[in-house]
């Protein structure tokens, strides 16, 4: 059977247990309250007996022959029409305007976790200069909706000019996806240019590193966007844990000690400059700021993960070191921290080998 997000609120959720078939990483990054993950399909050879079960997936493809095989084994089980994505859009009211409500909040409950790390980062690092034209480029997440919020405050104490374009790229997003970010950009009282491109057109057929050629794809878009708009910067909303996270997946899976750093200059683009201004900003303060206010965000867009088998589709690494960052901060509390600083404290005389632009240098060149 199936449950439509209209006919939804007709039913008492306890009357039901809730499946989650995503993968792990869309799960982690949102999911209907209470549901239980079930990426693997485990409760196809282990059907619940005696219960109403309801089930759904990204966007309702999967979860309808899901529902239909347990059916067919005599069980009561339902459908989400419209999936995860169904239910976030459902969670936002096209009138609701918090946008005041928001501002507020980053002045005084947030200002010492989040507005205050952001221009600390800011300040340190040199990111933003008087005359600068910012790309604040917004994916429709947490993080970067938060940042152009952040922006926004910024250019409200105006203590030098400096212009700002609110960005958004649609590489070939389903409807609902951009309408999800239309709606929270309305909401929260961003002004959005948002422009189209056909990259995951692109890379639908390319059998390894899609997400990579797509990530590099997206990034040079909105260089050559930013630039028609006569900006000489782009921000990208990657935050603290973002860097430390990339420290330890280069090392356990890149064999290399590198960080994402908190400026580059482009290869490709003369004259741009990407910036990260919540580079100080930790993750656990975002996550708070979203569920104070409520909001509900874009998480995975890819429509390559909407069809997803049993295996899932892209085995994230990411999630797998926050947990053992967060394994290891269970016997040392500055574990985070540390793993920071490392990158800043790195001992050339104490290495056996360094990278110099493409030139390698050995420690036995001058021994």
């Amino acid at each position: 059977m199936e449950l439509t997000i209209e006919n939804l609120s007709a039913f008492n959720p306890s009357d039901y247990t809730i499946y989650d078939i995503r993968t792990d990483f869309e799960y982690r990054s949102g999911h209907i309250p209470g549901a239980i993950l079930d990426t693997e399909r485990k409760i196809l050879s282990d059907p619940p007996k005696g219960e109403k079960v309801l089930i759904y997936c990204k966007k309702g493809e999967v979860s309808k022959d899901v529902a239909q095989n347990l059916a067919e084994q005599g069980v009561n089980a339902f459908h989400l029409s419209g999936g995860y994505i169904a239910w976030l859009l459902s969670k936002i009211s096209e009138n609701e305007k918090i946008e005041q409500e928001i501002e507020e909040s980053i002045r005084t409950r947030f200002k010492r976790t989040i507005f205050s790390p952001f221009t600390k980062g800011i300040t340190t690092y040199k990111l933003i200069s008087e005359g600068d034209k910012i790309a604040v480029c917004i994916s429709g997440g947490k993080d970067s909706m938060l940042m152009a919020k952040l922006f926004a405050e910024l250019k409200r104490h105006d203590k030098f000019p400096f212009e700002i374009e609110y960005l958004v790229m649609d590489p070939g997003y389903a409807p609902e996806n951009r309408q999800l970010i239309l709606y929270n950009a309305r909401k929260m009282g961003i002004s959005i240019t948002i422009f189209d491109t056909d990259i995951f057109k692109s890379v639908e057929n390319v059998p390894k590193n899609a997400c990579y050629l797509c990530a590099r794809m997206r990034r040079g878009h909105l260089y050559k966007k930013a630039k028609e708009l006569g900006c000489n910067k782009i921000a990208l909303g990657h935050h603290y844990d973002d860097v430390i996270e990339t420290i330890l997946m280069g090392m356990l899976w890149g064999a290399q000690i590198q960080t994402m750093m908190p400026k580059l200059k482009s290869d490709n683009y003369e004259g741009m400059e990407l910036i990260r201004p919540m580079y100080l900003v930790r993750e656990q303060a975002i996550k708070r700021f979203r569920d104070h206010h409520n909001l509900h965000f874009l998480n995975c867009a890819c429509r390559f993960t909407d069809t997803c088998g049993p295996d899932g589709c892209m085995p994230s690494k990411r999630f797998e070191v926050k947990d053992l960052i967060a394994d290891m901060k269970k016997q040392n509390p500055n574990v985070e921290k540390h793993i920071f600083k490392s990158v800043e404290n790195v001992h050339l005389n104490a290495v056996i080998a360094y990278k110099q632009g493409e030139e390698k240098v050995h420690f036995l060149d001058e021994y």
